[in-house]
């Protein structure tokens, strides 16, 4: 299953030639990602006080396929590949219509809030994995 989230780019979000800062993506897609969290009905911060679990970004692997412009209407896609114990991967893609600009495979952790490697709960492993059908 593949979550979508809306994006405009505005002007803070562009370089001197008037294109999506390269940085800007991850932004992009970490509010994808937060969207997609919450629609699975995953309270992070429900997660942190009652579990002492966050999640942190591990890894991302990332390829700038087109630059977008100001003003550009863009929308972020989140899916996962895989969920275990105590991490996920998930691809994200940022589209133009349907003109992929940017994609990504981000790996995700579980931590403490001291930032010890933590589980995911049997209940968020629930949660996460219907996403991958």
């Amino acid at each position: 299953m593949t979550h979508s989230f809306p994006v405009r780019v505005y002007y803070e979000d562009t370089d001197l030639a008037g294109i999506v800062y390269y940085a800007n993506y991850l932004k992009f897609i970490e509010r994808g990602r937060s969207e997609w969290v919450r629609g699975l009905g995953v309270d992070q911060v429900a997660l942190k006080r009652d579990q002492g679990v966050v999640f942190a970004v591990r890894r991302v692997e990332a390829d700038y396929l087109r630059p977008a412009k100001f003003d550009d209407e863009l929308t972020v896609t989140t899916r996962a590949l895989a969920v275990t114990g105590a991490r996920f991967v998930l691809e994200q893609e940022v589209l133009r219509g349907t003109e992929r600009l940017f994609a990504a495979t981000v790996t995700i952790v579980c931590l403490t809030e001291t930032g010890a490697p933590a589980r995911l709960s049997a209940e968020i492993r629930r949660k996460l994995a219907p996403s991958l059908h």
